[in-house]
This record gives C-alpha cells, structure tokens and sequence, in this order.
C-alpha cells in the first residue's frame, strides 16, 4: 500500500487531507510539528510528503533541506504563501509540487497521483540504468559500481569492459569483439591490451571480493562473466 506522511499542524485540515486520501486508497500517518515529521522522515518509508510551511518547531523548509540529504521520497508543499519567489525557492529546495490554501481536495488528489506516477516512471528509468551479477552493482547513470555495497576504483577502460560483460551477461566475448568495441579499432592478433586490462579490473575485483570469481576465460574463445 502506498503511504502518505501528512504533515499539517491544523489538527481539522491534517484530518480532511487523510480522510480523503484514504477514500482513494492510500495509507496515511499524521504529524502535527516540524520534529515529529522529520522524526518519522527518517524512521519510516513513505511514498510521498505533504508538506505544511508553517509548522511548529521546525519549519517546513528546514524539513525539506535536510530531507533532501539522505532522500529522493516525492514532497508537496501546501501552503497559504502564494508569492512566486517562495514557490521558486522552494522547488529549489528540492520540492517536487506546490498547491496554495485554500485548496481543493479533488486538487490534492490529482496532484498526489501524478505525482507518484512521475515518482514511478522516475524509477523504473532508473533501474534500467543498473546492472547486477552477483555482489557486483553497475549504476550507469552515476558511472559508478559498487561491490559488496562498497565502490570499486576503476578506469575508464576498465569501465566499460566491465560493463560489457555486465550488459551482456550470457555472451563470449573474443579478445577481438572486446577490443573493437572498446576502441572502435582492427584489432590485431599480437596485441595484448586485452589481457593486460582484463587482468588488471580480475585483480581489483578479487580485492574487493577475494572469495567470488566474476570473469572466466575459456582458453582460445575468449571471456564472460563467471556463472
């Protein structure tokens, strides 16, 4: 089920909001002060924030700038400031929607559900862009891996041959096919480029993980990833 921190310290609004959100099938928390949201912020998952500026303790945009330091989670600001300069900020911020009191709650709905439908689409892009086997994790969009949850160190060249075999996880590849795609050049039977990085990423992954075998050669064929 979906869930929906609300955080209005307008006891009699926080209420309107939840019961409507509820009658569209989404599980709802309540929080009245800046420090109890911020408290279930980082205690708990949710799906989506509904933010009030004007909030006891801590202020609405206080709890947006440090949410941002350790999550993405969808926030909707909803607020009586109505200038275009706070909005500006705020989106700023790292707000993803702003609705202006009063309000419509039909509005609230229909910003909520495409919202999460943005927040959705957002993430699925994402896990198209990263790559598993094993313990090894490619993220292709922060040209980044990780293994065992630790970042590997690699070169560019190292890089890319990795990913390679990552992208293409059931495939042979020949000293030849990792050459040319790596360098768009011939490749040339005496050079030993090839050995020398596959050697040199085998090494740095055997650091990272002395007890896992990734890359296999097959003597005359060439190499993949280990099954």
């Amino acid at each position: 089920m979906i869930k929906i921190l609300v955080l209005e310290d307008d006891k009699e609004i926080n209420q309107l909001i939840c019961k409507v959100l509820e009658d569209n099938n989404y599980f709802t928390t309540s929080a009245f002060t800046g420090l109890d949201g911020m408290r279930y912020l980082k205690s708990e998952k949710f799906d989506l924030v509904l933010l009030d500026l004007m909030l006891p303790f801590m202020s609405g945009d206080k709890i947006l700038s440090e949410l941002r330091t350790f999550s993405q989670v969808p926030v909707l600001v909803i607020s009586a400031k109505e200038t275009t300069q706070i909005k500006v900020d705020l989106l700023r911020l790292g707000a993803d929607d702003y609705i202006t009191k009063p309000f419509d709650l039909d509005e609230i709905v229909a910003r909520v559900e495409s919202n999460l439908r943005r927040s959705r689409n957002e993430n699925k892009e994402e896990q198209k862009c990263i790559f598993k086997n094993k313990d090894i994790e490619m993220n292709l969009l922060e040209k980044e891996v990780k293994v065992g949850g630790k970042v590997l160190q690699l070169t560019a060249t190292e890089y890319k041959i990795l990913e390679l075999f990552l992208c293409n996880p059931q495939k042979l590849f020949s000293k030849a096919n990792l050459f040319e795609s790596i360098w768009n050049e011939d490749y040339i039977v005496s050079d030993n480029t090839i050995n020398v990085y596959v050697s040199r990423l085998r090494q740095k992954l055997k650091v990272a993980n002395p007890h896992m075998e990734y890359i296999e050669t097959l003597w005359g064929l060439g190499y993949r990833l280990s099954k």
